[in-house]
């Protein structure tokens, strides 16, 4: 008798594959979008440094002149009871916060936000950092990490600089032990095994000889959760077809 799948175990939402936010120094948002800095500009002070064991960065806790605290990823070079301005009108030096229409093009920013006031969505890993490429009244284009460019809205908000914590990735691992005592500190599974490595009763990619499918990658469009892996409701399956 098979098992379940990965992703029919994660559906079920188990301890195995449930985030431990319960460790976490706290959300790592900007603070509320207000018209004091819309408009202007508001001080903060860089109260503590944090390590957080759910983060990749060092996390930053923020106090800002209003009372208001936040939590962020910190960047590079900044240390406790640092200054730094959120606002329209705060200057584009390292560790400030400002709405996209703000900064010039080939900057380098991070903690990108999808919608004006949502917090912070893209760019927020250690040492990850994005560029400015086109800057207009309509939009605001930007290089990921990815090296994909996306538009954002000018009033999105954004933090000048790169996040701290580039080197982590330096320092090998040296054996599976380390690695799984740190993917349990932050939740996430390991090892993942491929599924044309398993048993062909465990995943539908699973025997054969060597490392092959042995069928389509894309299931059917209505398939049941054991059947439904690999490129699922793809747009484009590589079978050709008329270039439009």
């Amino acid at each position: 008798m098979g098992k379940p799948l990965t992703q029919q175990k994660r559906g079920k939402g188990s301890m195995t594959y449930t985030a431990n936010t319960h460790k976490a120094i706290g959300e790592l948002r900007y603070a509320s979008y207000t018209e004091q800095e819309k408009n202007g500009v508001i001080k903060a002070t860089i109260k503590d440094l944090h390590h957080s064991t759910i983060h990749s960065a060092p996390v930053a806790e923020i106090i800002y002149e209003n009372g208001e605290k936040a939590f962020l990823a910190a960047p590079e070079k900044m240390k406790v009871s640092d200054e730094i301005q959120v606002g329209l009108k705060a200057t584009v030096s390292n560790g400030n916060i400002l709405p996209l229409k703000s900064i010039p093009e080939g900057t380098t920013i991070f903690n990108i936000e999808s919608q004006p006031g949502d917090g912070g969505a893209f760019c927020r890993t250690a040492g990850a950092s994005a560029r400015i490429v086109i800057n207009t009244p309509e939009k605001v284009t930007v290089e990921l990490p990815s090296k994909k460019k996306k538009d954002f809205n000018p009033e999105c908000r954004a933090t000048i600089g790169t996040i701290a914590g580039s080197g982590r990735l330096d320092k090998p691992w040296l054996k599976a032990g380390k690695v799984h005592h740190a993917m349990r500190a932050k939740g996430q599974l390991y090892p993942v095994t491929s599924g044309v490595a398993m048993n062909a009763v465990d995943h539908p990619f699973g025997s054969g000889r060597g490392r092959h499918v042995g069928k389509s990658m894309t299931p059917p469009r209505w398939a049941p959760p054991g059947r439904n892996v690999g490129r699922i409701h793809a747009r484009k399956t590589g079978r050709g077809g008329k270039k439009s």
